[in-house]
C-alpha cells in the first residue's frame, strides 16, 4: 500500500464508522480531492461531511476548534505546511489551552493534517519544513509518520489523545510504498511511553552498530536507500524513527539506551534546519552519556525554486551518507 492510499483508507474507515468525523479544508471535494489526493472520493461517499472552505487557514482551524468542542471529530487539512503559520494563534492561544483552563473533562479531539517539506521544486513558500515552530506546545501533539509506519493507523490513533494533533505528512512520501518488511534490512516495531510506535530499522544481524541514527518522517525515504548502500560496505547502522515527535517520549526506550551503551556514535537528523530545532532537543536527552553526538538538517536559508539549488539546501541520501562516513572515520 502506498503512503497516500493508507491515509485515504483511514479517512474512509473513520467516516464510515463514526458520524462525528468531519473533514474541513480547501479543495477537498471531488473531483479535485485535495492538493495531494488524500481526500479523493470521500466527498462522493460522504457529501455532508467533507466541507470545502474559503482560503482562510485561521478560520479553518477556528471552525475545527468549534466543531471539536461541540462533540465532533474534525480533521483539518492545511493545503501546504507553510500555511500553518496562519493557524498559529488558533492552535497556541486557543486549541492548546482548553484542557488546562477548563479542566481535564474538556476534550478537544482535532487533527490538523498538512503536507510538509521540499524536494518538488515548489519554491520558498511551499517547500519548508516548519514543524519545529509547533514543538513543545503544552497539550498539543505533533505526529510525523515515516514510510516504516502505517500513516493511516497513526491518523486513527491520534484521536486517542483527545487533544489537538499536528499531523505532518511529507510530500515526497505520498507516492511511496510503505515498508513493513524487507529482505535486506530488519524492521522492528517498538513503543514509546505514550504507546505510540517507534520503528527500529537496521542493516545487520548479530553485530554491533557502527553508528546510531535518530530521525523522523520524510527522512525515512533516504534511510531506506542508505541502509542498503551501507550494508554493501559493511557499515552497520541502527535507526530509530519515532512517530510522535512532540512531546519526546522515546528517550527512555530500553532498546535505544542499550544500543547507545554499545555504540558511542549518535547522529540526529531532522528535515528542518537544525538551528533551535528538534534535533537539539533530542540531543539534550542523551548528552550525559559521554558519547559522540552530532546532528544535521537543512541549511538555515530559504528553499530555492530551482531544483538544483533546492538540492543544495535540503537533505539528501548523499549528504547523510557523507556525514555518517565523516563521523565513523
Amino acid at each position: 500500500m502506498k503512503y497516500v492510499e493508507s491515509l485515504n483508507f483511514a479517512l474512509s474507515n473513520l467516516m464510515s464508522t463514526d458520524e462525528k468525523v468531519i473533514l474541513v479544508g480547501e479543495d477537498l471535494a471531488d473531483p479535485y480531492g485535495g492538493a495531494f489526493k488524500v481526500t479523493k472520493g470521500l466527498s462522493t461517499r460522504f457529501p455532508d461531511r467533507v466541507l470545502n472552505t474559503p482560503i482562510s487557514e485561521a478560520s479553518i482551524v477556528g471552525m475545527g476548534i468549534g466543531l471539536s468542542l461541540r462533540g465532533f471529530k474534525p480533521i483539518i487539512e492545511i493545503m501546504f505546511g507553510d500555511f500553518l503559520t496562519l493557524t498559529f494563534d488558533q492552535i497556541l492561544n486557543h486549541a492548546a489551552k482548553f484542557y488546562a483552563m477548563y479542566g481535564a473533562e474538556i476534550k478537544l479531539p482535532m487533527i490538523v493534517r498538512t503536507p510538509m517539506g521540499g524536494g518538488r521544486g515548489y519554491g520558498p513558500t511551499h517547500s519548508q519544513s516548519i514543524e519545529k515552530y509547533f514543538l513543545g506546545i503544552p497539550y498539543t501533539r505533533v505526529v510525523a509518520p515515516s514510510i516504516f509506519h502505517n500513516p493511516g493507523e497513526l491518523l486513527i490513533d491520534s484521536f486517542s489523545f483527545n487533544l489537538p494533533v499536528i499531523f505532518i505528512e511529507h510530500k515526497l512520501l505520498y507516492p511511496l510504498n510503505l515498508v513493513d518488511e524487507d529482505k535486506e534490512i530488519g524492521i522492528e516495531n517498538l513503543k514509546d511511553t505514550f504507546n505510540f510506535p517507534v520503528v527500529k530499522v537496521k542493516n545487520f544481524t548479530n553485530k554491533d552498530p557502527d553508528i546510531i541514527l535518530i530521525t523522523y518522517g520524510g527522512i525515512s525515504k533516504h534511510i531506506f536507500e542508505l541502509l542498503k548502500i551501507l550494508k554493501t560496505e559493511e557499515i552497520w547502522v541502527a535507526v530509530y524513527i519515532p512517530a510522535l515527535i512532540s512531546p519526546i517520549k522515546f528517550d527512555k526506550l530500553d532498546d535505544l539506551l542499550t544500543s547507545l551503551k554499545i555504540c558511542d556514535k549518535l547522529l540526529v537528523i531532522e528535515d528542518a534546519s537544525v538551528d533551535f530545532g528538534w534535533s537539539a532537543e533530542v540531543v539534550s536527552r542523551f548528552c550525559n552519556l559521554g558519547i559522540h553526538i552530532e546532528r544535521m538538517g537543512a541549511l538555515n536559508t530559504i528553499i530555492p525554486a530551482s531544483k538544483e539549488l533546492e538540492g543544495e539546501v535540503i537533505l539528501s541520501t548523499k549528504k547523510i551518507y557523507s556525514k555518517i562516513m565523516e563521523i565513523i572515520a
